[in-house]
């Protein structure tokens, strides 16, 4: 079920709340954008900047490049437009995982202006901030998490402190998987929304549709997931002759019915009724839709949050870095440097 932004967060966190905003700096790959919540969680609207390569996928330098030149009339925006200066009493920042350039520029605007008004500095992890902000928004409580995103894909349950990864992709994240799907297709980055347009053009067009002749191979391995191989037969199936439209539907289909496949059985040995997604592929209404029928078999709940807070955005970021301020500690400046490989389940939860 999809949330609005107003609902109220988790009734746990709501009984902390803290006096004054808490802005947060996303910045791991192709988003710059900045955001904020106040005392109770309540997430401002994120400003935002996106790289569109006009051809190929994201070179690292030229994003930070991009991040470089447009961090200060995007934080500007932001000031003017969301929360007054004054208000700001914590700076979060994207500190991992991500691509190391992109994450250094993010890292350095939020030192900057943590020094610079003198409040603490926060970093966080991005894979668990998207954990968290749809936790939080949509109200679920223990929920098992599908995280598609362009740069990876995991099933992953709270257990022991940690948010620990039950499944996982071995090769390439579903993203970047239909990424570079579009790209040989000549269609620009980001290609998931016209995979998605396409694939429902198909079924307009044709009411009953089968699989005969579209079989891709499926890509679940055990608890993991692999996506490199229905990636390469999906481009061959376009070289055979089959119509784009059909190829995008059916690559839609075999994709995320592996992603909740492994969501399903991870629900069932974790003895968990609520699924919550995430990452910007959560946007997509057919992986959504598939979600919600799962867990409506077994009893349970899909949960996800507005598209807005499902991409890459600073308000992500802002929640859990209030988060670890009311339960946790800051992060020294010695403890700042970013980390590109930073893992989900290296994270301390500390709240509820």
């Amino acid at each position: 079920m999809v949330i609005d932004i107003s609902t109220p967060s988790c009734e746990a966190n709501r009984s902390r709340d803290i006096k004054g905003v808490v802005l947060g700096i996303e910045s791991t790959a192709h988003t710059f954008s900045i955001g904020s919540v106040d005392g109770m969680g309540v997430p401002s609207k994120s400003i935002s900047a996106f790289v569109r390569p006009v051809e190929g996928g994201i070179h690292p330098r030229e994003a930070a490049d991009h991040h470089a030149q447009h961090a200060g009339h995007i934080l500007r925006r932001f000031l003017d437009e969301e929360v007054a200066i004054s208000d700001i009493i914590a700076i979060a920042f994207s500190q991992g995982p991500g691509l190391g350039p992109c994450l250094r520029i993010g890292a350095s605007v939020a030192r900057s202006l943590a020094m610079r008004l003198d409040v603490p500095l926060v970093g966080v992890n991005h894979c668990v901030a998207h954990i968290e902000v749809g936790r939080e928004r949509c109200g679920c409580d223990d929920p098992v998490l599908l995280y598609a995103s362009g740069g990876n894909t995991q099933v992953i349950a709270r257990l022991d402190g940690r948010y620990r990864v039950l499944g996982e992709t071995l090769d390439i994240g579903i993203g970047n998987m239909l990424d570079k799907f579009a790209r040989e297709q000549g269609i620009p980055f980001p290609g998931g929304p016209e995979i998605e347009r396409l694939a429902q053009k198909w079924l307009l067009d044709n009411p009953k549709p089968s699989l005969d002749g579209l079989e891709l191979p499926y890509a679940v391995q055990g608890m993991d997931l692999a996506f490199s191989g229905i990636l390469n037969a999906a481009l061959n199936l376009v070289d055979r002759g089959e119509p784009l439209e059909a190829v995008c539907w059916s690559l839609q289909e075999h994709a995320f019915a592996a992603c909740v496949e492994v969501a399903e059985r991870a629900m069932a040995h974790a003895g968990k009724s609520e699924l919550l997604l995430g990452g910007g592929v959560a946007c997509n209404e057919r992986l959504r839709g598939m979600c919600s029928i799962m867990s409506d078999n077994r009893g349970g709940v899909s949960h996800v949050p507005i598209k807005s807070l499902c991409v890459d955005n600073g308000s992500m970021i802002a929640t859990l870095g209030r988060l670890q301020l009311l339960w946790g500690k800051p992060t020294e400046l010695s403890d700042s440097a970013v980390r590109q490989d930073l893992r989900t389940d290296e994270t301390p939860i500390l709240w509820n």
